[in-house]
């Protein structure tokens, strides 16, 4: 019976790790692909990017800095927080060298169907409440974008303030770190790592108050 047993958790093994080395590739391609897709929806035409690896409150943040015939016109910063109701959401934000807030693409996140999955629409509160403007413009709490909830100015989705406190909390990230590589601010608990350029490709279960 060990042996049955060992045998069958064996092959079950061999099964799984099969399966994963099949599925490692597309997934990455996908990740890929979505991460273009993303950058060319929160940036003007570009042609080149140049990233920058930050990390903010032990995160990983990366900045891209796209260029359009060696001038520079936008800054994407791929951030993200650990706070939402159903786990941790990933955000590219698109700013313009002025510091005007683009758009904002939602790369990942598990929040409830229907309530704090909402923040991945277009023209939802959240992205309605920053886009065209300058995030130094807004009614800040100390010195950081909040919900209206919380004294900021940011409109929260409906019965979903987990969910939109955890996006806020992400464009407060993306936006020190922007700050960091575009003006040399170095915010606190910031630190940099190394530089590469790139060429783009063609890329709550209930309430939750």
């Amino acid at each position: 019976m060990t042996a049955v047993l060992f045998g069958i958790t064996l092959i079950a093994s061999a099964g799984v790790g099969v399966v994963n080395m099949i599925t490692l590739d597309p997934i990455a391609q996908a990740e890929a692909a979505a991460k273009t897709e993303a950058l060319n929806g929160v940036l003007p035409e570009f042609d080149a990017t140049e990233t920058d690896f930050l990390t903010i409150d032990e995160m990983p943040i990366a900045v891209y800095t796209a260029t359009r015939e060696g001038e520079r016109v936008g800054y994407a910063v791929e951030t993200m927080s650990k706070q939402g109701f159903g786990g941790a959401i990933n955000l590219m934000v698109g700013f313009t060298p002025a510091g005007e807030v683009i758009n904002v693409s939602v790369l990942k996140q598990t929040e409830t169907p229907g309530l704090g999955t909402k923040m991945a629409e277009a023209e939802n509160p959240l992205i309605e409440s920053i886009k065209g403007r300058k995030l130094e413009e807004k009614k800040l709490v100390n010195g950081k974008l909040a919900v209206t909830k919380d004294g900021g100015d940011v409109d929260a989705l409906t019965a979903a303030t987990i969910s939109s406190r955890a996006y806020v909390d992400a464009i407060n990230r993306a936006w020190m770190a922007f700050r960091r590589i575009a003006i040399g601010e170095m915010p606190t608990d910031t630190a940099s790592g190394a530089t590469q350029t790139n060429e783009p490709a063609a890329q709550e279960g209930g309430r939750n108050e």
